[in-house]
């Protein structure tokens, strides 16, 4: 953790920085709750990648949230729930409920069984959920979409009425 000290805000100073935790078990991909009071990972202190979440800053206990292996957890802005990677590449949807200073996942169910792309050995995600909690932005396999492409190739499309008046104009 690296704290910020000082009131100016556009300003800030960078305090001593502290191990947030400390295992011989490998953490990563670190996701705060929107409150700011939790944090997800991924750890492979069963053997395997698995989602946890504890409270943040601490102190307090792990609670494990995947069942059968996970990873890239992204907290839902517009309710209780969790997502994650699966191993296998699926993503997965976990309710979840906070009663004072302990959290209680529910049980994990597949959000959509379509595989995604695997940029976990980059470090990187893949995905990201919609403020509104309904819809996944993602990276799919070229050969998933029935579209050809070249490898790593990303198509988006701004001022998308912009365009179309200027392909389209009113007239004709």
């Amino acid at each position: 953790m690296l704290p910020l000290e000082g009131s100016d805000s556009d300003h800030p100073k960078v305090g001593k920085p502290e191990a947030f935790l400390r295992t011989a078990a490998n953490e990563r991909d670190p996701a705060f709750s929107p409150d700011g009071r939790w944090i997800a990972y991924s750890s492979d202190d069963s053997g395997a990648f698995e989602i946890y979440v504890r409270p943040f800053p601490g102190p307090g206990s792990k609670s494990r949230v995947s069942i059968a292996g996970g990873r890239l957890p992204i907290w839902s802005r517009s309710g209780r729930e969790l997502a994650y990677q699966t191993l296998d590449d699926r993503i997965m949807m976990t309710a979840y409920t906070v009663n004072g200073d302990s959290f209680a996942p529910g049980k994990p169910r597949v959000w959509s069984d379509q595989r995604i792309v695997n940029s976990s050995a980059a470090g990187q995600t893949n995905m990201d959920l919609s403020p509104d909690g309904k819809r996944f932005a993602v990276l799919l396999p070229a050969h998933s979409t029935g579209v050809q492409s070249s490898p790593g190739e990303v198509t988006f499309l701004l001022n998308f009425f912009d365009e179309l008046r200027r392909r389209a104009p009113v007239g004709k």
